[in-house]
């Protein structure tokens, strides 16, 4: 088998560095950390338990539900993909069917409780990166978006297309990310936001016979129409909306190192502006933190009301790529989940004693781990390795 261990071929010496450093950060503890044999490259929350469990994409090829508490059960697999899975989305009748795109340009489906495979959406001509479930005109909806540049929206019972987005004003790269914006939509119309590889977030109107890119007043000069929404200098990783805020804001974040705040009644501009200091990847709101995420592997949590850093939790060893918030029974913030390339899924508290208890914990020294010998299970090849760094780095 082709070797993927990076001591295995030529390094520089600051490859060197950053692969010893993060060797030597493989053995804390800290988020409880469930091991995967293989990167995490996306992750949703179960809508079916909110406050323990979550489904994560995995770069072997599969999508894997884990529940966050005790020992950290991962054994329910969902397998079909020959390819990395980038993304995963829960969604159709009763939130039963869990959704993955993946790299080989297609959109799998899973019965949650059986595991059976369902329908397979074809019809991306490259890597499949977002996906999103929702209800339009009482149809299950999927939308998916994909490094073709393109947005589908499909019919999640009859597998066809309903429409193909594309920006013909402004040019629209990979896109990076979709989400629902409930507070523009209605049983008829559906409101979706995409992020891409480009600076631009673009809204989109979609009916069952129809749909149209938004084209609202520039707040700069009222007098002209814009038809994105530009707030960064790079590509835009992560959009989401505000559901704890009276106003649903949308928040951003990007490879210009920096989270926003998009105030919706401002026309989309930016009210607050969070310095992250590297690629943030991920960005997750609460009533009262902000957290954001990225390259740099840390999590950084911020007070909301004043927008000062608050703490950094450190533990991943690699590029973080989502964070998830978890909710108690009424809906309330409780944790936040975080997934990354180095594997592991970490849960931290959101109250103020526990993060400065764990702040404290981080204080202590970490003990040697003990070398691990690959099985080759989930395992990339130097190839994907490869193709996978090019992926995660294609905005510079």
């Amino acid at each position: 088998m082709q070797s993927s261990d990076p001591r295995h071929f030529f390094e520089t010496d600051a490859e060197i560095a950053k692969r010893e450093r993060r060797e030597a950060k493989t053995s804390n503890t800290y988020g409880n950390p469930i091991k995967l044999k293989s990167k995490i490259l996306g992750a949703v929350v179960d809508p079916r338990a909110p406050s323990s469990a979550i489904f994560v994409a995995e770069s072997a090829g599969s999508v894997r539900r884990v529940q966050v508490d005790g020992e950290g059960d991962t054994r329910t697999v969902y397998r079909g993909p020959t390819t990395p899975v980038s993304c995963v989305a829960v969604g159709g009748p009763g939130n039963k069917t869990v959704f993955a795109g993946a790299w080989d340009k297609n959109i799998w489906s899973w019965d949650i409780d059986t595991k059976a495979p369902g329908r397979k959406y074809a019809g991306h001509s490259d890597f499949v990166k977002a996906i999103v479930c929702a209800k339009l005109g009482g149809k299950d909806v999927l939308v998916s978006g994909g490094a073709d540049k393109k947005i589908i929206v499909w019919d999640v019972a009859t597998g066809s297309k309903l429409h193909v987005l594309q920006d013909s004003v402004v040019n629209m790269l990979s896109i990076q990310d979709l989400v629902v914006d409930p507070a523009s939509s209605s049983d008829d119309e559906l409101c979706i936001i995409s992020a891409s590889s480009d600076p631009h977030i673009r809204r989109w109107k979609i009916r069952l016979d129809g749909w149209e890119q938004f084209a609202e007043p520039d707040p700069a000069t009222p007098a002209a129409e814009r038809h994105t929404i530009l707030e960064h200098e790079t590509t835009v990783y992560k959009l989401v909306i505000d559901h704890d805020g009276d106003e649903a804001d949308l928040w951003s974040a990007s490879g210009d190192g920096s989270a926003k705040c998009l105030s919706r009644i401002k026309g989309f501009t930016a009210d607050d502006t969070f310095e992250h200091g590297d690629h943030v990847r991920a960005v997750a709101v609460t009533d009262q933190w902000v957290i954001t995420a990225g390259r740099d592997e840390d999590l950084k949590v911020w007070d909301r009301a004043s927008g000062k850093l608050y703490c950094s939790l450190e533990g991943h060893y690699d590029e973080v790529t989502e964070l998830a918030i978890l909710r108690g029974s009424a809906g309330s913030s409780e944790r936040v989940c975080s997934v990354s390339i180095d594997g592991t899924i970490r849960t931290w508290p959101l109250d103020k004693a526990s993060l400065d208890a764990a702040v404290e914990e981080q204080k202590k020294p970490i003990k040697p781990a003990e070398e691990e010998k690959p099985d080759g299970e989930g395992l990339l090849t130097a190839d994907e390795e490869a193709e996978l760094a090019a992926l995660m780095e294609d905005d510079d």
